[in-house]
């Protein structure tokens, strides 16, 4: 849907973006075409949409995808979703279903055995939407997301950048991480006041459990090492440890100098230090 076509159905719809839900829809064809293509969608994959507004991705995506799930908060939009399908790509109606939800209380059971993730996320959610979903929904091998270009440069930063830090390292708990892209402003109608990026995150087999319960402590100690970043690890560190010799322990039992800043770990080192016991 161009331009003119997106204005007027929201107009239809009595729709006006709020920066509430972080609404700025995609007018523009080889936008869409793009995102699709970068995230390698086949009629193979069942994608999962988050936020897809008045349609225009989702449309590209059913062009694609065997089947899509399209969560939407809005109910307005969520209702309006399938007859705009219907309308659009009638021979695609059948392969949509649509989810109305806050994407950060969706689950698995919500969404089925979706095997990509393909979505311009409001930016103000965008990275908790992202770790939500590649959480609950183990079965996304591959996810393709458009954010804020700060946020996208912060996700695929890697350790000592300056950009690197408690997103860059979460993300990749879960995979390879590569920015796909920058996405000007004039493509939204609204149009934003930044550029977007584009992100791509491939699940592959990791060295360590990818259980919820690992996930969890690997997370409290990104996020300890992280909330005073200046700081060493075995300062960092002291509340999750217990105390400043507490954390060096820990940390040498792991094998990492309690002098160096989390911004010099990996992914890997985090896990490790989650995991290792002492005495």
């Amino acid at each position: 849907m161009g331009p003119v076509r997106i204005r007027e159905l929201a107009e239809e719809l009595g729709v006006r973006p709020t920066k509430t839900l972080g609404q700025n829809f995609v007018h523009d064809a080889n936008t869409v075409r793009r995102i699709v293509a970068e995230a390698g969608v086949t009629a193979d994959d069942h994608a999962l949409e988050v936020g897809p507004g008045l349609g225009s991705l989702t449309l590209a995506l059913l062009g694609a995808a065997g089947r899509v799930t399209a969560v939407e908060i809005d109910p307005v939009l969520a209702e309006a979703l399938p007859r705009t399908v219907a309308e659009l790509a009638p021979a695609q109606a059948s392969s949509l279903r649509v989810v109305r939800s806050d994407a950060l209380d969706v689950t698995a059971a919500d969404v089925g055995d979706v095997t990509a993730l393909v979505a311009n996320l409001p930016y103000n959610v965008a990275v908790p939407v992202l770790l939500h979903l590649m959480s609950q929904c183990p079965g996304i091998r591959t996810a393709l997301v458009m954010v804020q270009l700060e946020v996208a440069e912060r996700l695929a930063a890697g350790p000592g950048s300056k950009t690197y830090g408690v997103p860059s390292v979460k993300a990749r708990f879960f995979g390879d991480v590569r920015r796909a892209g920058t996405v000007g402003a004039g493509v939204f109608w609204p149009v934003p006041k930044v550029e977007s990026g584009l992100v791509r995150i491939d699940r592959r087999a990791m060295p360590w459990p990818t259980d919820e319960a690992t996930r969890r402590a690997v997370w409290a100690v990104v996020d300890a090492a992280f909330a005073q970043r200046r700081k060493t690890l075995r300062a960092a560190l002291a509340g999750w440890a217990g105390s400043p010799s507490a954390a060096e322990d820990r940390l040498r039992a792991a094998g990492i100098d309690p002098t160096l800043r989390g911004e010099r770990l990996d992914v890997a080192d985090f896990v490790r230090l989650a995991l290792t016991s002492v005495g």
